[in-house]
This record gives structure tokens, C-alpha cells and sequence, in this order.
């Protein structure tokens, strides 16, 4: 069992990191794989559930449970995945390709049949998918589309009468609040897992807001639902940080408001469009750091390499290595996953307002906002 991974850029993360631990993707895999599943929808009895958890009684959500795993699906996804095997090559000419099987979770988000996931545990759009409903209904599913910055994507099965998981707000959660994990651990599926919000806001390097729990989340989980004690969909589980690539106690799930954005652009759009200046290799930088080597006094976000093709470059009358930004559209700049963020809710065909520090020097360039395109 293999998991995909991905840094993250928090300090206390990196820091992690340098003491052994790694940040996986919690999609399991023959030959790879993922998982989840889901929440239910508020009552009174969530209503007392909470009550019960304020007044230091802990909640009884076994209401919430069992309607959370009937919003809740497991999925398989096949795809045909290039190996490289030089011996293959030689021999035949062309590379060997082999099916790949993700085993996850998912979430029912209407009742004719569209379920959110992770991109991860689909794969591809052309790879064959199958869901398993609660009523264990197996079907097969089309990627109405893919968004791999999120980690999210849009499925769709034949189906009516569905019960979908109702959203909650993701921006009014707070630390220390009860959330329920549902999904497809290591192919146990409908399992539940308790525990509390850790932190509302980390963050990746390309600026992804992400929810952390120290619910039980592990292989397989990926793509389900991480639900409230009122019964709201508030996170799509989609990674862990572990030693070992199973449960450590941190849980990372993709915030629901960003998951219902996403969701509504690949409803109607099949991708989600975002604005960029190019591939450039960035760095968040602090002022001590720029004064240790001699680019100045302000930090900001350091450029360390890019393309004569990105956008940013100008033909080389524009941002080069070495630059520093420090102010995008009026905004200061102070880590790189802000800028990120940014650059990629700016419009595309606008013109972003980009200030540097180039040899202890501000200057500032007019750079055009092009559609940001992702490798297939």
C-alpha cells in the first residue's frame, strides 16, 4: 500500500517534518487506495447532543452517526497508470501501463445522485468508477469534473431519492468543537470515528485552507465527510500527518465552504478556473532571513527560480529571481500561501499590481493575469 503525499507549509508542520513525520494523502490503493464517508442532518436531539457537550457531558451521537452514513458512500476508481520499467521499454518500445485501483469515500451532496470526493481517490476522468450506496447498490459513476488544487471532485451516479448530508458553515466552527469522521478505513466500511476540532485554520503551499482534527482518520478515508454534533457537513477528510501513514492523532479536511465552492464551478462548469503569473518557485522569507542574505531589510516572498515563460517575467522587463514581493494589488505580502491565495482569485485577463525588493530596492510591475493551467 502506497500513499500519495504533500507538504504543507505551516512552521509547526515543517518542523514535523524535520523530526521524520510525513504528510500522506489517506487514499488507499491496491497497487493504492482511499476514503470516507459522512454526517446527518440537524434536530432537537442534536440541539440537546451540543447542550450535553457544553455542560462537560459528552454528546450521545448516535442519531447523528446513523443518519451521517446513509449520506455517505464508498467508492473504487480503476485507472491506467504508465510504470516506468526500462526492461519493458527496451523490449517492446512503448511504456508499460498497468490499472490502478483507489478505494475511498465520498459524500452524497443531492438526492439525484452527485457525491464529493477526493481528486485523488478518482484518479483521472477517464478512469472507471464504481460507488457503493448505503443500501450497498453498487453503480457506476461518471467525473462530472476534476479540481486537482482542492483535491475535489464532482461525481455523479443514476440514482433518485438520495439523502444528502446538509452543509454547514465551516467559517463558525471552533477549536475544541465534536466532529464525527465517516468513511471506509482500510475497507471497514460506515465507520465512525469521534473527536474534536484541532485547529480551524491550516495551511498548504499553494494557500488551501484546511480544518485539523484529531478524529480517526486512515487509509481509505479520504473524500468522506467530517460532520458536526448537529449533524453538518463541515470538511472533506483528505489527509493525515504520521510517522507511519496511518492515525497519529492529526487529521487534515478540506474546509466545507471551500468544498461547496468548488463543487458549484464543477456543477456547472466541469473545472474551476484560477488566475496565475506563471510557475514560479516561491519561498516565504522573513526580514532577518533577506538581511542574512543581503537582499534587504523586508520580507516577504522570495522568487527562487521561474520560467523566461512565465507571465511575471516580461520578456525580462518584469519579476526575476531573487525578487522579494512584498505587495500584491495593495495587499502586504507576508507568506507565501497568502500570495497564492491571491493570485489565484484574481481575474483572469486583469492586470495585478505586483511590488518587489530587488537589491534593497522597491520596484513595481504591471503583470498580467493568465488562466492557470495544470498538468494532466
Amino acid at each position: 500500500m502506497s500513499l500519495r503525499s504533500t507538504v504543507l507549509s505551516s512552521l509547526a508542520l515543517v518542523v514535523a517534518f524535520g523530526a521524520g513525520i510525513t504528510v500522506v494523502k489517506v487514499a488507499e490503493r491496491r497497487g493504492d487506495f482511499s476514503e470516507p464517508a459522512s454526517a446527518a442532518g440537524p434536530t432537537e436531539q442534536a440541539r440537546t447532543n451540543t447542550t450535553g457537550a457544553q455542560q462537560g457531558v459528552l454528546p450521545d451521537l448516535s442519531n447523528i452517526a446513523e443518519r451521517g452514513i446513509k449520506g455517505s458512500v464508498n467508492i473504487s476508481s480503476t485507472a491506467q497508470v504508465r510504470v516506468r520499467d526500462p526492461f519493458f521499454e527496451m523490449m517492446y518500445g512503448r511504456s508499460l501501463v498497468e490499472p490502478q485501483t483507489s478505494l475511498g469515500s465520498g459524500v452524497i451532496v443531492s438526492e439525484d445522485g452527485s457525491i464529493l470526493t477526493n481528486s485523488h481517490v478518482v484518479q483521472d476522468k477517464n478512469a472507471a468508477i464504481k460507488v457503493t450506496l448505503p443500501d450497498n447498490r453498487e453503480l457506476p459513476a461518471t467525473v462530472v469534473g476534476i479540481d486537482p488544487y482542492t483535491d475535489l471532485a464532482l461525481l455523479k451516479v443514476a440514482a433518485t431519492g438520495l439523502q444528502p448530508l446538509p452543509w454547514g458553515d465551516s467559517s463558525k466552527l471552533r477549536v475544541a468543537e465534536w466532529v464525527l469522521a465517516i468513511g471506509n478505513p482500510f475497507e471497514f466500511n460506515q465507520t465512525v470515528t469521534l473527536g474534536i476540532v484541532s485547529s480551524t485554520s491550516r495551511h498548504d503551499s499553494e494557500g488551501n485552507d484546511f480544518i485539523q482534527t484529531d478524529a480517526a482518520i486512515n487509509p481509505g478515508n479520504s473524500g468522506g465527510a467530517l460532520v458536526t454534533s448537529r449533524g453538518e457537513l463541515v470538511g472533506i477528510n483528505t489527509m493525515i500527518i504520521s510517522q507511519t501513514g496511518n492515525y497519529a492523532g492529526i487529521g487534515l479536511a478540506i474546509p466545507s465552504n471551500l468544498a461547496r465552492r468548488v463543487m458549484d464551478e464543477l456543477r456547472t462548469r466541469g473545472q474551476v478556473t484560477r488566475g496565475s503569473i506563471g510557475n514560479l518557485i516561491l519561498l516565504t522569507i522573513s526580514p532577518e532571513q533577506a538581511r542574512q542574505n543581503n537582499l534587504g531589510t523586508q520580507g516577504g516572498v522570495f522568487v527562487r527560480n521561474m520560467s523566461r515563460s512565465d507571465s511575471a517575467y516580461l520578456d525580462g522587463r518584469g519579476i526575476l529571481p531573487r525578487d522579494i514581493i512584498v505587495k500584491y494589488n495593495q495587499t502586504t505580502i507576508t507568506e507565501q500561501g497568502q500570495l497564492q491565495r491571491l493570485i489565484a482569485e484574481s481575474k483572469i485577463g486583469s492586470t495585478a499590481t505586483i511590488e518587489v525588493i530587488r537589491n534593497g530596492q522597491t520596484r513595481t510591475f504591471q503583470i498580467p493575469v493568465t488562466q492557470q493551467v495544470y498538468p494532466r
